[in-house]
């Protein structure tokens, strides 16, 4: 790990490092960018890599900030997760191995999927004023 990105998670928030770093999950309905509706783009709270773009963001009520399409095929990775007495697809962000979040068979059209993702684990940038966000 570079020493950057080693600076850049000691500096997180003690939730940001529960989920990024301990595979944990903020609750429902409480991440600062749940509700978040301008436009720009989704990073990495650890390494500043881009993840989703904002238009492809939907409400699924489930309670986190969810997606139906990755920015680029390669942004995420994805990881069989059978922790909780299930399978589920954790998502990590394949630039750091960041925790993001869980990808769901469930989503809308055109892609199906439900990308369930933590707030803590990104930084929003607005593409009008290069504000950011972070969740």
């Amino acid at each position: 790990m570079s020493n950057s990105l080693n600076n850049k998670i000691k500096e997180l928030t003690d939730i940001q490092r529960y989920v990024t770093q301990e595979r944990g999950t903020e609750a429902p309905f409480t991440g600062h960018l749940l509700h978040n509706k301008l436009v720009g783009v989704y990073h990495c709270v650890c390494c500043d890599s881009p993840l989703f773009y904002s238009d492809t963001k939907f409400d699924s009520g489930c309670g986190w900030p969810s997606f139906f399409e990755a920015i680029t095929p390669d942004a995420v990775r994805y990881i069989d997760d059978y922790s909780h007495n299930m399978h589920r697809v954790e998502i990590r962000c394949n630039h750091c191995d960041a925790h993001l979040g869980h990808v769901f068979p469930d989503g809308p059209p055109p892609t199906g999927k439900r990308y369930c993702i933590n707030s803590a684990s990104m930084v929003f940038v607005d593409e009008q004023s290069g504000e950011k966000s972070i969740g």
